[in-house]
């Protein structure tokens, strides 16, 4: 079995009567040759690294090595401790888990990529957060995983997922219209919803650049991810709610790939413009690398 498009995993989703994730795994097991169990235990294996980096960023002070990321998934912690945080306990706690697990791969700790590393905070920040907040199992949670590889499965093969090639469109992009479609799917929403949020999550970022100050994927990355969490949870409350994206999810994601074409190079992860351009950025890099670098 082969999945090209959003449509035909909606279609095959009817005609199979399983959810995208339960998909995913079906695929896995053809291509793989893996029986379900091992596939499913390979995959438990990746939520656990996923809670080991979010609770190491919570509990870690220290900065990264280069020494302009670390510490504010601290502060987030304790502000949503205090019931301060305006924007309700299941994004705020997002958003927290996104800075934790962004500030442990900055100090070169194990993440998941998700689809990659610069955006490797959403998906955890979203899953744990619905398991804080939602009773969501650890077992749902594993499900959730393969919905959103279905679904990274797809957009990586119709357009790209890597900031050098199409901007952080492609990374933030990505990870959260993946997490917006693993939201409604937990959530008991249909295939057709989910994929209706992943649409919506990936028009709100088009055009969004990659451009890391010194190259490093922390600033402005790190905070990226952290909003990346706040839209995955607008696009599936949206869809959830019956709100359909005007536009097709394939032709969204046929978008975002002529958007990455045409962005000047040095907007796609070369750190020649943008944030890293100004003069606090210039100022990180001649610090880590010198004038001449």
């Amino acid at each position: 079995m082969e999945i090209r498009s959003m449509n035909e995993l909606v279609e095959v989703c009817k005609r199979e009567r399983k959810t995208i994730g339960e998909v995913m795994l079906m695929m896995e097991e053809e291509k793989s040759g893996r029986d379900k169990e091992a596939i499913m235990r390979m995959m438990e294996e990746r939520l656990i690294k996923m809670k080991e980096a979010v609770d190491s960023g919570i509990k870690d002070p220290s900065t990264a090595p280069s020494g302009i990321s670390g510490g504010d998934a601290i502060k987030m912690y304790s502000y949503v401790k205090q019931g301060r945080a305006l924007s309700g306990s299941y994004i705020s706690d997002a958003m927290t888990f996104s800075l934790a697990t962004s500030e442990t791969n900055a100090r070169m700790g194990v993440i998941v990529a998700t689809p990659t590393a610069g955006a490797a905070g959403i998906l955890p920040g979203v899953l744990f957060s619905l398991h804080k907040n939602g009773d969501t199992s650890y077992k749902e949670l594993v499900m959730g995983l393969f919905t959103a590889s279905m679904l990274g499965y797809v957009i990586a093969n119709r357009s790209f997922i890597s900031g050098a090639a199409g901007g952080c469109q492609a990374e933030v992009g990505s990870a959260a219209a993946m997490a917006a479609g693993v939201i409604v799917e937990l959530k008991g929403g249909t295939p057709e919803q989910a994929v209706n949020a992943t649409a919506i999550a990936m028009k709100s970022l088009l055009g969004l650049v990659c451009d890391p100050v010194a190259g490093l994927v922390e600033v402005p990355c790190i905070k990226r991810n952290v909003i990346g969490t706040s839209i995955a949870f607008s696009a599936a409350d949206l869809s959830l709610a019956g709100v359909e994206s005007r536009i097709p999810c394939d032709e969204v994601i046929e978008v975002m790939y002529k958007v990455g074409k045409d962005m000047p190079r040095t907007l796609r992860e070369t750190a020649l413009d943008g944030l890293a351009m100004t003069e606090t950025g210039k100022k990180v890099k001649e610090r880590l690398f010198g004038k001449k670098s």
